[in-house]
């Protein structure tokens, strides 16, 4: 082959073949959107924590309805949420400690359901941040 000249396959030249296949255009590799990535992947995180703290404040939410109510505390219904928010309580269980009892619980975990959904919303606006 001469020099300047390329090598044609069927009257196009070999470096044009891929043009030719695409209507005339070729092809280029689609850059990857890594904000777009990000922004996505934070959003999911974000959407995980909001859930779990959502979570957490309906299980103390639901032990002082059952307090309050009165509930039979054998029931499993009533020793899971017990069992769950006094994990979840974070100091909060005995804060206060007015003589009733079903005070006690109303006050005190309904402060700790309060802070769990201040928290939830304060760690889901940090993560937005980095969106």
């Amino acid at each position: 082959m001469l020099p300047g000249m390329s090598e044609q396959v069927g009257g196009t030249p070999a470096g044009d073949q891929d043009a030719e296949r695409t209507g005339g255009r070729r092809r280029l590799r689609k850059e990857h959107d890594w904000a777009r990535t990000r922004a996505r992947a934070v959003g999911g995180l974000s959407a995980v924590v909001r859930w779990i703290g959502t979570l957490i404040a309906v299980v103390h939410v639901l032990r002082v309805v059952l307090a309050v109510g009165g509930a039979n505390p054998a029931n499993g219904i009533t020793q899971f949420a017990t069992e769950w928010s006094d994990r979840f309580a974070l100091g909060f269980a005995d804060l206060f400690t007015p003589a009733d009892p079903q005070l006690a619980v109303l006050v005190n975990f309904g402060l700790a359901a309060l802070f769990w959904l201040f928290l939830t919303s304060v760690a889901v606006r940090i993560l937005r941040v980095f969106a």
